[in-house]
């Protein structure tokens, strides 16, 4: 037998694999994609909910965001709603997942600008955000400020995003030789944001390297820190393990904040948003 024998039985070889591994992962006639979505939040000790957040899911996909506003008086609840509405308008306007790159710059670009004209500099009025998009089983997001994207995936909740505090930042200088091993450590325990909306000086956004490839069980999670500054990891993925829907789910995890014993809790908000299939 000469060699081009050899190649047309491996290349047939290969081609078979193909179609067997293609037949073995397709979903059954029978079986469908299914979107699960839910949100709650709470306004915790606060006298008032500066947490906002929306989704929408259109023929191309889902989009959904939560923001985490502050400020004086109503300028924080001015600010979520702010980013939230710019993030919901250009999705509409705009087929995000064209370049959800693009999207994204321009959502927060733009929130950024009316947040900064409708409340003034951020001492009045601010939040952070963080914007997913979810289309064919992957995964893109987008953050500003500390607003935490995550997978829960085999009863783990893996973190997605890294978010805009200083430890964060601290962090990274340390690893580009920026500053040195003691000042890192000084500031890896200070929590303050240094990049979110409303800001005259606004930084770019914090966006995937690569989108996340999803499987048919996983949960994303978008939480603001009055969870999981609060609550403990274990308990948050106790509440998503469990069983039922992406809005049980979240009221779950919203009612273990309510329960918790601080005397200090801040506004509480999270949306989940899970795929299954069904027969």
């Amino acid at each position: 037998m000469n060699s081009t024998y050899y190649i047309v039985i491996v290349l047939g070889t290969v081609i078979a694999i193909l179609e067997i591994l293609k037949f073995a992962y397709r979903p059954k006639r029978n079986e469908k994609r299914v979107t699960d979505i839910g949100s709650c939040m709470t306004i915790g000790s606060r006298d008032v909910q500066e947490d906002a957040a929306a989704s929408m899911e259109s023929r191309a996909g889902i989009m959904a965001v939560l923001a985490d506003g502050a400020g004086k008086t109503y300028g924080g609840r001015i600010a979520a709603k702010i980013a939230v509405d710019t993030c919901v308008e250009i999705f509409k306007d705009y087929n995000a997942f064209d370049n959800p790159q693009y999207y994204f710059r321009k959502a927060f670009h733009c929130a950024n600008r009316e947040i900064l004209k409708a409340v003034g500099d951020e001492n009045r009025g601010s939040a952070s955000a963080g914007c997913v998009l979810l289309r064919d089983g992957f995964l893109y997001y987008a953050l500003a400020g500390n607003v935490k994207i995550c997978v829960f995936r085999d009863g783990a909740l893996i973190p997605v995003s890294t978010g805009h505090t200083v430890s964060v930042l601290a962090e990274k200088k340390f690893h580009e030789g920026k500053i040195s091993r003691q000042e890192a450590l000084s500031l890896l325990e200070n929590h303050r944001l240094y990049n979110y909306l409303g800001k005259d000086d606004f930084k770019d956004i914090e966006f995937f390297d690569a989108p996340v490839r999803l499987k048919a069980e996983d949960i994303v999670v978008l939480m603001s820190d009055g969870i999981y500054d609060l609550l403990g990891v274990r308990e948050i993925e106790h509440a998503l393990a469990g069983a039922g829907k992406c809005q049980m789910k979240a009221l779950e995890i919203i009612e273990k904040v309510n329960q918790n014993a601080s005397d200090d809790k801040d506004n509480a908000s999270i949306v989940l948003i899970g795929t299954r299939l069904e027969s």
